[in-house]
C-alpha cells in the first residue's frame, strides 16, 4: 500500500458511525398531528393597480399544517419583506380581494389554482361569481 491508499483506509475506519441524535434530526413524514405537512404557493399579479410590486410573479409563500400562512413579498429586492397571516383567509382578504382589478393567481405546489378578480372586460367588481374561482387538476 501507498501512503495515499494507507491514509484512506484509516479515514475510513476512523468515520464515526451515525448518531441516534443525527437520525433524529432528518426531515420525516407529518406526524398524526400536522397529517398534512407545508404547502407552498405563489402569487401571481396580471396587472398591478397600485404601481407597487410589479406583474408576473411577486409572492412566495408556505401554509402551514396550522392553517398560519407565511408571505414573502419578493419586492422590493434583493430581500423583499415576510408577513404571518394567521390563516390563508386572512391573506386573500387582505391582499388579494381588495384589488380585483391585478387578477391575481394562486397556484399551489399541488397544481391547485385560485383566481381572482376581473378576467375580462365585461366582468363588473359587483359580480360575485368572478371573485374567487377554484381550478383544480384533480
Amino acid at each position: 500500500m501507498d501512503n495515499n491508499e494507507e491514509e484512506l483506509a484509516q479515514d475510513q475506519s476512523t468515520e464515526e458511525p451515525v448518531s441516534p441524535e443525527a437520525e433524529e434530526l432528518k426531515p420525516k413524514k407529518p406526524s398524526r398531528l400536522c397529517p398534512r405537512g407545508i404547502q407552498t404557493f405563489t402569487v401571481a399579479r396580471q396587472s398591478d393597480e397600485t404601481g407597487v410590486s410589479g406583474e408576473g410573479v411577486v409572492i412566495e409563500g408556505v401554509l402551514l399544517a396550522t392553517g398560519q400562512c407565511i408571505a414573502h413579498w419578493l419586492y422590493p429586492r434583493p430581500k423583499g419583506s415576510i408577513a404571518i397571516f394567521d390563516s390563508m383567509n386572512d391573506f386573500i382578504t387582505v391582499h388579494i380581494k381588495p384589488h380585483p382589478g391585478n387578477r391575481t393567481i394562486i397556484t399551489y405546489d399541488d397544481g391547485e389554482q385560485e383566481r381572482f378578480g376581473l378576467f375580462n372586460d365585461d366582468e363588473k367588481p359587483e359580480d360575485e361569481n368572478i371573485q374567487n374561482e377554484i381550478i383544480s387538476d384533480n
